[in-house]
């Protein structure tokens, strides 16, 4: 058991919440006279009751009195993701909630829910204090009176808000920066296909394999563009020529199938080969411009090469792409493979059916339309700019989340104390 720092006495659950479980869902109370909005386990996530989808099943006026939630209830999942959990705040009376939610009521003023909410997201996933806590059956649950005898720490109730004040302030933050990142990935969706059927002369639309594209595009297919000034379409290694034992801790990075993201190349994680080994390996050395993609799995995943990646090796799993035309700008190709259109050609087209797989022939008979190169250039710089704020935002929300694992933990366990820092930032967070 992970040690508590703090000098917090120790109480339970049950001591000091009253716990309630709602009602079951059945046929009969689908087809009943009165239907009532009720909370379900989809509705609440770690720290965050989501209202958006909200289901109704029928109660009578005595069932909606006593299972009606209140503002500053704790919801607590009883299976699935067992424990977990969240504050509703809200007009009380509107919902009741199903029996696979525990609804726990604070017995007093002692008690501040919310920090309550944060030390069983911290018990339950990271310090491994309820491990085994659940009934054992055909699905894991945790009844109510597993539930009322966990135990939990109770500083005095001024640090209790000041906890969870920092840990829901860092959580709003990466509220707001995941809906920040949802919006930009909508508006490059939309700009994608609104710049890949249109372009940018309003000129008018002729109908191709992948659907319109403007009058004056080329259509043509990649493997005539990667044939041209020595490009070529290639696979990576093969298994018995790149194994996972020549990975070492220095060397030339190889590029795997699971590094290619969002078109680019996710340097996180990568293996490495010593000097000797990549030079055997030559004629998969990568170079500015190549795409990458992946072999088997998701399939249209791929990642452009930029110059941080120069020289670095094509892994086993991956097709290389070379187009060295100087019709083609590549960043252009690289966004034009992640169209709906061009995602769904691939997909009709690959091999197999349990595990679906791209090959030489697909590739090559990939149709690619092509504006002429200042047009292309225009339709990257465009899209350029999403992507750099979209980089942006995902970044900022990955260290958000870090950042809040890592308050989760030491708050929790008084490895910090509200006591020594400032607090004066957090209130405007």
């Amino acid at each position: 058991m992970i040690e508590i720092l703090a000098d917090w006495p120790l109480t339970t659950i049950g001591a000091e919440f009253d716990i309630q479980q709602g009602k079951s869902l059945s046929p009969s109370a689908r087809l009943g006279e009165k239907p009532r909005p009720f909370l379900r386990t989809s509705n609440v996530y770690w720290g965050r009751v989501d209202l958006a989808v909200v289901d109704q099943m029928d109660f009578t006026d005595e069932e909606f009195r006593r299972l009606s939630l209140v503002d500053g209830d704790l919801l607590v999942c009883e299976g699935g993701d067992i424990g977990r959990s969240a504050v509703y705040r809200g007009p009380s009376g509107r919902y009741a909630y199903q029996n696979h939610l525990h609804r726990l009521r604070p017995k007093n003023d002692e008690i501040v829910p919310e920090f309550v909410a944060h030390w069983l997201r911290a018990a339950f996933t990271q310090l491994g204090i309820y491990e085994g806590v659940g009934n054992r059956t055909t699905i894991p649950n945790l009844s109510r009176a597993r539930l009322s005898q966990l135990p939990i720490p109770t500083p005095e109730p001024t640090e209790q808000r000041q906890i969870a004040l920092i840990l829901n302030s860092v959580q709003k933050a990466i509220e707001t920066e995941s809906a920040i990142c949802g919006k930009l990935a909508a508006l490059k969706s939309a700009t994608m296909a609104k710049l890949f059927r249109e372009g940018l002369r309003g000129e008018p639309l002729k109908q191709t394999e992948i659907g319109e594209i403007p009058e004056s595009w080329e259509v043509s297919s990649l493997g005539q563009l990667s044939s041209e000034n020595g490009g070529c379409i290639q696979t990576g290694p093969f298994g018995s020529q790149l194994h996972a034992r020549d990975y070492r801790a220095e060397g030339v990075p190889v590029i795997n199938p699971t590094h290619l993201e969002g078109n680019r190349i996710n340097h996180e994680s990568v293996p490495r080969v010593d000097l000797a080994e990549a030079q055997r390996l030559d004629r998969h050395r990568v170079e500015v411009g190549d795409i990458l993609f992946g072999r088997r799995g998701e399939i249209g995943r791929h990642g452009l090469v930029s110059q941080a990646e120069t020289g670095w090796l094509c892994g086993t799993g991956c097709f290389l792409v070379r187009v060295r035309s100087p019709r083609v700008d590549n960043a252009f190709l690289s966004y034009f493979f992640s169209t709906v259109e061009v995602m769904k050609w691939l997909v009709s087209h690959a091999a197999g059916t349990i595990m679906p797989n791209l090959n030489n022939v697909v590739l090559s008979a990939l149709p690619v339309v092509l504006p002429e190169i200042s047009e292309q250039r225009g339709i990257v710089n465009l899209l350029d700019v999403i992507d750099k704020n979209l980089a942006i935002h995902s970044r900022k929300n990955a260290l958000l989340k870090a950042l809040f694992q890592i308050l989760l933990s030491q708050l929790m366990t008084g490895a910090i104390r509200v006591k020594d820092l400032d607090l004066a930032e957090v209130g405007h967070a």
